[in-house]
């Protein structure tokens, strides 16, 4: 546990993402929101002004936040990051630009807790679901001794629609998990948008989500990955392919999953290893930690996303509808909160496991 506060700076404060953080962090028991940073044309105004029009939480823009002054967070990042303790990474740039940006904080000695995919398949750089693959930030050692660095980091969660279906299947890992299939149900918010902006989606289904199949597919190789030789080597099974579709919803993403194994589980066991899964985040009582993270409900149409999406504040999985498939062994859905559980809120949480051991310091 810590004992201390620490310093946070946002970099993309002003984008969907990066207000969710700023909401996450404004009255955090660890963290001190200390600086707000985003791009030039926001830069020189106070954060109230810099998203006055578009602001998209539900909640006022908190007083923590309202009077700082953005920086820009590429011109600005020396300035940056001598004054925090580490950034959160939720900045809108090409992928190139985002990776450079990010390697430079860290080379200037200031830890980066990442949104963003452009670091997800950097082998020395640990992506992390708090409750499943902790002991990858041991990776992190590595990546310090290549950057050269003392304290700098990067550190990165994954995808938002894997954080429904792959936590539901890590406790089954141990029956040997031979193919999955995998359909989502994607919030609009996942693209940054809401329905004012966003007409398109209203009484609409878009079958496409740019690149997110592919990052189905192959971000959970590397979260069940092993460290090896200073880095982190991913699996290459289960098989598991995936659709990703667009669906007109606020928040929350939804996933029906098809599951097959080597050693076919009996219901009522996979249940229980549902209900008695807990990890480290439970262990060390991190602050935005789900007292129970997956939760599995009996009622036939259950989870649904407007009543289950919210689920111990965002932060925990619904998995419903468990039963027998024809083609596969198993079948079920499973529900999380995109920009809660699937974005900022998992990157407040792996923030909060890494300064619980230590890595901020």
């Amino acid at each position: 546990m810590t004992n201390r506060k620490y310093r946070v700076g946002i970099i993309g404060a002003t984008g969907m993402v990066g207000q969710r953080f700023v909401t996450l962090t404004a009255n955090h028991p660890w963290f001190e929101l200390a600086v707000l940073a985003a791009s030039p044309r926001s830069a020189g105004k106070t954060y109230a002004d810099a998203v006055a029009g578009r602001w998209f939480m539900k909640e006022p823009v908190p007083d923590a936040a309202k009077n700082l002054i953005v920086l820009d967070a590429s011109a600005d990042r020396g300035e940056i990051a001598a004054a925090v303790d580490f950034v959160f990474s939720a900045v809108d740039m090409k992928d190139k630009e985002i990776f450079a940006l990010e390697e430079a904080y860290a080379r200037l000695e200031c830890p980066v807790v990442s949104n963003n995919k452009s670091h997800r398949w950097t082998p020395d750089v640990p992506m992390v679901i708090p409750e499943l693959n902790a002991s990858h930030l041991s990776v992190i050692q590595y990546q310090r001794e290549r950057l050269g660095t003392k304290r700098g980091f990067i550190a990165v969660k994954s995808n938002c629609s894997i954080q429904s279906y792959v936590p539901a299947l890590h406790p089954l890992l141990g029956f040997g998990i031979t193919k999955v299939l995998a359909t989502t149900y994607q919030a609009i918010s996942g693209a940054g948008k809401t329905f004012d902006v966003w007409e398109e989606m209203v009484d609409n289904v878009i079958p496409l989500i740019g690149d997110e199949e592919e990052k189905s597919e192959r971000e959970p190789m590397k979260i069940w990955g092993k460290l090896s030789g200073g880095a982190i080597v991913p699996v290459d099974s289960p098989s598991i392919t995936t659709q990703c579709i667009r669906v007109p919803v606020t928040d929350g993403h939804l996933a029906a999953v098809f599951v097959s194994f080597e050693r076919k589980p009996e219901i009522d066991e996979i249940k229980r290893l549902w209900a008695e899964f807990s990890a480290e985040p439970q262990t060390l009582n991190l602050p935005s930690a789900p007292k129970r993270f997956l939760n599995y409900f009996e009622e036939e149409n259950r989870p649904q996303v407007r009543l289950d999406r919210e689920n111990e504040r965002g932060m925990a999985v619904g998995i419903g509808r468990l039963r027998p498939d024809t083609q596969y062994d198993y079948k079920f859905v499973c529900l999380s909160h995109n920009t809660l559980r699937g974005a900022a809120g998992g990157a407040v949480l792996l923030a909060e496991l890494l300064a619980a051991q230590g890595y901020f310091d």
